[in-house]
């Protein structure tokens, strides 16, 4: 049972509640004491985060020697006391208080549709309350919509004041009250208006405590979700799964070593991220139902660049198991298997066929957006670590790895294999594939390109392509994709970075063919798309418009519109219609015994923290397989209870989003300068600032109903 408050080292009071004899703190209320010892008694206004209010009249008892039905939530205990919960005095005085509570409350009200019944509902149920001696009436009053995250209902409010104490006694903020309008009374802020004008943090307490659903989450943004996904659905929507309100919180409070600890405890990578995340958490961010969200990757960059490198001494190798195990591919998802492979114990060595560790991270994401050093840098933690990564080694066979005396073999080979459109003209000299263009670019190789370059494809490898293009000379660049402007897949960011560095987006086209002089690209036609999506098989669907047809001239062409992996025959590992190796979704097992998969390799392209949350996961059922727990997280940050008192928030729902700034665009375009600048410390702590701090919401002790007693 729920025990209420921490236990002193006073001595404990005796008391009899219903003839048993039971034991509590001193200080605690009758109620409290009945709970601690299972026995349940009925209240609505009690809450156990919340002072007591003795209002609801639900929780009245009797008390040997005093007269009347006491309220037991405000009734201290007392030694030798002895208590009655249960007799017709008692049963009358609380059906008479539910009836007095249901009289202004919606009679087709079923429930509040939170995460649990309405405790309202509940407790008429329990309390046996179907027809009232008290006469019913409807409020009538108008249902507020407005706010960004909850309804308020001000018919359903019973008047407990469990969001008033929320409010201005567990958080701080005292934006709601007491409210009258004609004859009914209700809670809500001072002047009844908007919550973003009176200072509200929209931490989601008042929903929170609320037992009737008279402030409760707009049902569109909990709907259909678990109740943690839904409440703090930043570190849902993370893939890792980052706990992300608390190194914001950190770095809030100026703790910026602790939030590094916090993302590490999660992936290797926390500085690669800070530049090429594409931050999945910030679209479901709940702060954007404001204003905008927070800008969570700028935050973690400013974390790992505050990097005091104290966390090392919390980090080593658990004692050696004598299992070896192998890598094959040093990208993502290969390296942070690794990482926590060897933090289990076992013997780890990577195997990378190109000169240098990194995998696409080194090879694909050109230098601007992820300079090397920063990735060089956490391959070199990763190394300390006791990791071995074999550059130059191509692995052509599973089999000899087995013989070598590995007891598992990890395949994270990524998809470096790009392709070219089945059309006429496409072996055109001067026609490219991304994936081997921008391995030339990072390896140093010869890679010109023409002065008028034509891109086909629209993510964020295509944006790669056509920036790399800028930068090495090219006066004209085009990118053409199937999808229209706004299905675009590349992220936000790189779509207006490549368009101020004078990059033309052509959506909705269709190429039919490359145009060719002599054997070398002259231009590409296309047609303008009506429609384009993909049917259950995954076949484009291409609806073009008559009479479209045009041609933009180019000398060099260059397809980013989809890679695969080059899987070895002698692995010996089953390969699907897609050239992506089959795993088992769950254990990422191949069908092969002890030999694994992840990252792009299984998923086919995908991004950097869906590559290093595929990594985690195949250390998982790795471990597991080598006899290991599979309890790969080291916890790393101080383990402290965030303060639930936020204080006042006036201005607090105007704050605007703190972004990185750019280099300008004439001063990046013939280089491969870092284009994002990042935050500074007052930019951080302004954007920190601005957090709504959704985890608190699940540290609120939930009411226990009296079928857990």
């Amino acid at each position: 049972m729920p025990i209420y408050k921490h236990m002193t080292k006073q001595s404990p009071i005796r008391l009899t509640i219903d003839g048993r004899e039971v034991e509590t703190r001193a200080g605690a209320s009758v109620l409290e004491a009945a709970l601690e010892n299972a026995i349940y008694v009925p209240h609505l206004c009690d809450h156990p985060d919340l002072p007591p209010a003795g209002v609801c009249g639900l929780c009245v008892i009797e008390i040997e020697g005093v007269g009347g039905l006491p309220t037991s939530c405000v009734t201290p205990v007392s030694e030798g006391m002895v208590v009655r919960t249960q007799s017709e005095p008692i049963s009358r005085g609380r059906r008479l208080a539910m009836e007095l509570l249901l009289a202004g409350h919606p009679v087709d009200c079923g429930t509040c549709q939170k995460y649990l019944n309405c405790e309202l509902q509940s407790l008429k149920q329990y309390l046996g309350v179907e027809e009232s001696s008290v006469r019913r009436r409807a409020k009538l009053l108008p249902v507020d919509s407005s706010n960004p995250l909850f309804i308020h209902d001000p018919n359903k409010c019973v008047l407990c004041g469990r969001c008033v104490r929320a409010c201005w006694e567990l958080r701080g903020v005292g934006v709601l009250y007491y409210k009258k309008r004609g004859r009914e009374f209700y809670t809500y802020t001072d002047d009844a208006g908007p919550l973003a004008e009176t200072g509200c943090r929209f931490c989601g307490a008042c929903a929170e405590v609320c037992p009737t659903g008279a402030i409760q989450d707009k049902q569109e943004l909990v709907a259909d979700k678990n109740r943690k996904a839904a409440l703090v659905p930043c570190r849902g929507a993370c893939p890792a799964e980052i706990d992300v309100p608390r190194y914001v919180r950190f770095i809030k409070d100026g703790d910026y070593p602790a939030a590094l600890e916090v993302i590490r405890e999660k992936v290797p990578f926390p500085k690669v991220l800070g530049y090429v995340c594409d931050h999945p958490c910030e679209a479901e961010c709940r702060r954007g139902e404001i204003n905008q969200p927070i800008s969570i990757r700028e935050l973690k960059r400013f974390a790992a660049e505050h990097d005091d490198g104290l966390w090392k001494q919390n980090v080593s190798p658990d004692p050696p198991t004598d299992k070896r195990v192998a890598v094959v591919g040093s990208g993502p998802a290969g390296l942070t298997a690794a990482y926590y492979l060897r933090l289990q114990g076992h013997e780890v060595t990577v195997f990378e066929s190109l000169p240098e560790a990194g995998g696409m991270l080194r090879y694909g994401i050109p230098g601007y957006r992820l300079p090397r050093e920063v990735l060089e840098g956490e391959i070199r933690d990763i190394e300390d670590m006791g990791v071995v990564i074999d550059t130059g080694t191509r692995v052509e066979s599973i089999d000899e790895l087995l013989e070598q005396g590995y007891d598992a073999v990890l395949v994270a080979v990524g998809a470096h294999t790009g392709q070219k459109l089945v059309i006429p003209g496409a072996s055109s000299e001067g026609a490219l594939i991304s994936t081997e263009f921008l391995r030339d670019v990072n390896l140093g190789n010869d890679a010109a390109v023409g002065k008028k370059v034509v891109v086909l494809g629209g993510g964020n490898v295509a944006f790669d392509c056509a920036r790399v293009a800028r930068r090495l000379g090219a006066a004209e660049v085009h990118m053409a994709c199937l999808e229209c402007r706004e299905n675009m897949p590349a992220s936000a960011d790189e779509i207006e970075q490549g368009e101020d560095e004078g990059i033309v987006i052509r959506p909705s086209h269709t190429s039919t063919r490359i145009l060719d002089r002599a054997g070398r690209v002259a231009g590409v036609e296309f047609l303008d798309v009506a429609s384009f999506c993909f049917d259950e098989e995954n076949v484009p669907q291409i609806e073009v418009i008559d009479g479209s047809r045009h041609a933009v001239e180019a000398d060099t062409v260059i397809f980013a519109m989809g890679q695969h992996p080059d899987v070895p025959e002698g692995f010996g590992v089953e390969v699907t219609d897609r050239s992506l190796i089959g795993a088992d979704p769950v254990t990422l097992s191949t069908n092969r015994e002890g030999v694994f998969a992840a990252g792009d390799a299984v998923s086919g392209t995908a991004s950097v923290i869906k590559a290093i949350a595929s990594g985690r996961k195949a250390a998982v059922a790795l471990d597991r397989f080598l006899g290991g727990s599979g309890r790969i997280d080291k916890k790393l940050a101080p383990q402290v209870e965030p303060m639930p008192c936020l204080g006042p928030g006036k201005g607090f729902a105007a704050l605007s989003r703190v972004a990185g700034s750019c280099a300008l665009p004439e001063d990046r375009v013939g280089n491969f300068c870092t284009v994002a600048m990042g935050l500074e410390e007052g930019a951080a702590a302004d954007e920190s600032t601005r957090c709504l701090q959704c985890d608190l919401r699940l540290k609120i002790k939930t009411v226990e109903f009296w079928g857990s007693y």
